[in-house]
């Protein structure tokens, strides 16, 4: 039966961590994810848990520390944010490579410089090609209910991947919403218990993890860890109608938010989604069959199923959170344009750099991007493809 209360993403997200009961959660604080091992803190010292609860020098510690506890055959996980998960650098590529799946709790923050706290996506998307999955939410139920589902995408037996559950900084982590918890015995037998087949206090199996691989063996291990991810997109539907039948909320590889019949539809990630509905419906009110594609799993990209989705759309903005620096845009871009060209679709699009440090986007804004698709649509030409929205020239 579910619970409803008022949490912050954050919050919310260290309820879902209590009701897991990971193995081992070292932490090093960094704003604005602090608040997930403080709270997780808390039921630590209250007997909720019985994690293992590590406080570290600093975030390459904090990941050096889970991915040797995860080696070991335990279920770990950390959090952090921004130049937290710079830091992490070398790590995030050995967790990833040893096949290791334990799990991050990104709280997205904008990286120096110069220094701001507040929320875009170049610290994720910096580190989308590390070889993590990578799991986005618009709101604060989302990200509960994305990290309730992690530990089963990340620990199935064709993965064996690291995961990576983002939520936007303040926005939602420390915003307080109204939300659905599901009850801590129903998330317990979801999640189940962690059973890897090989690992380091396994004496029944000697073994190493993190070996020198000279050139004969190398090529052949980053094919392999690959391999592990051809099986996500699968495993992630399979995992999300299973949680569907638990909790009344279904999901997906992405959202398609009044997209059956639009003409001209805009594809993002995170919370500007929510702001992106608001114009949508206020549009679809006057006529205009505009629609939303909100990714919620960025790696591996599910490019396919995203072009098919997007086969009957004119015109579509694809909004990024983060500047590629390619003079052609950021990374969403990148990847979705890709991902048309090799269905071959007509649609004309346009690339859209937004929010970044946490910059405002409003309805009126959204309502100004669909205007112009709009209008590229009537033109036939997208013109300028790589733009910025909301900058102060």
């Amino acid at each position: 039966m579910a619970k409803r209360d008022r949490l912050s993403g954050n919050e919310a997200i260290a309820i879902a961590l209590r009701q897991i009961n990971p193995d081992v959660f070292p932490a090093f604080p960094i704003t604005p994810s602090t608040e997930i091992p403080q709270y997780f803190a808390s039921f630590v010292a209250n007997g909720q848990v019985d994690t293992e609860f590590i406080p570290v020098e600093s975030e390459h510690s904090s990941m050096s520390a889970a991915i040797g506890a995860s080696a070991a055959g335990a279920r770990s996980l950390t959090a952090t944010s921004s130049c937290g998960l710079a830091y992490m650098w070398e790590e995030l590529y050995i967790a990833a490579s040893n096949r290791l799946p334990l799990a991050l709790a990104l709280v997205n923050r904008a990286l120096s410089g110069p220094i701001n706290i507040n929320c875009d996506h170049s610290d994720s998307m910096g580190a989308r090609d590390a070889g993590w999955i990578q799991m986005y939410a618009e709101n604060n139920q989302e990200a509960y209910d994305n990290m309730v589902q992690a530990y089963r995408i990340a620990e199935h037996k064709d993965v064996r991947l690291p995961i990576m559950i983002c939520q936007d900084g303040f926005i939602t982590s420390h915003a307080v919403e109204n939300m659905e918890l599901l009850e801590d015995e129903e998330v317990k037998n979801f999640v189940g218990e962690y059973e890897p087949e090989n690992y380091l206090l396994n004496p029944d199996c000697p073994m190493a993890v993190g070996p020198y691989s000279i050139t004969d063996y190398y090529m052949e291990a980053k094919r392999n860890q690959a391999e592990g991810m051809k099986h996500v997109e699968k495993v992630v539907l399979e995992v999300a109608e299973e949680f569907a039948k638990l909790s009344g909320r279904e999901y997906g590889l992405f959202e398609a938010y009044r997209l059956e019949d639009a003409e001209y539809a805009v594809v993002m990630i995170g919370s500007a989604a929510g702001t992106t509905k608001d114009a949508i419906d206020k549009l679809r009110e006057q006529g205009e069959k505009v629609g939303l594609l909100k990714i919620r799993l960025y790696r591996p990209f599910p490019a396919e199923a995203i072009a098919k989705a997007l086969q009957g759309v004119k015109a579509v903005a694809v909004m990024d959170r983060a500047e590629g620096y390619t003079n052609h845009g950021g990374p969403l871009g990148a990847d979705v344009m890709a991902a048309l060209y090799r269905a071959r679709s007509q649609a004309l699009a346009v690339n859209y750099i937004y929010g970044l440090g946490g910059r405002d986007v409003r309805v009126e804004d959204m309502e100004g991007i669909f205007a112009t698709l709009k209008q590229i649509a009537a033109d036939g030409d997208a013109g300028e493809t790589y733009r910025y929205l909301g900058i102060r020239e």
